[in-house]
């Protein structure tokens, strides 16, 4: 029987820590590139370029994250924002994670090691 690969993602819209409790590295960070400063530089020009901008680069931020996600078998997702269930429905939409298990789960802003619980916690279940 295959070992399951299991990575826990705490995210928000600006930075997701992805956490492999089996990994001997330190856990991942992958950050979105849509900053205030990008918000503010686009917003000067007009509230459409900075929704559109916003959404490119969201997408991409998305696109980053889910590369890494397809190394595993069961994911969670969790964060204090909405960026969480905004990833979910992005997979969704792509048959590549079809046979990926992910669960969503809300959670505060937290430290590194509460991190690291909240995800061994969440896959002994």
């Amino acid at each position: 029987m295959n070992t399951p690969k299991q990575l826990g993602i705490w995210m928000d819209h600006s930075v997701a820590n992805l956490i492999d409790i089996k990994a001997k590295e330190k856990s991942q960070t992958i950050l979105s590139e849509f900053t205030s400063d990008t918000k503010e530089e686009a917003l000067e020009k007009s509230e459409s370029l900075m929704h559109n901008k916003r959404q490119q680069l969201q997408g991409a931020y998305y696109k980053t994250i889910a590369e890494e996600i397809l190394k595993y078998n069961h994911v969670l997702l969790f964060g204090p924002t909405n960026a969480k269930t905004e990833l979910n429905n992005f997979l969704n939409k792509d048959l590549h994670f079809k046979e990926i298990q992910i669960d969503v789960a809300s959670a505060d802003k937290m430290s590194d090691n509460e991190k690291d619980a909240f995800v061994k916690r969440h896959f002994v279940k």
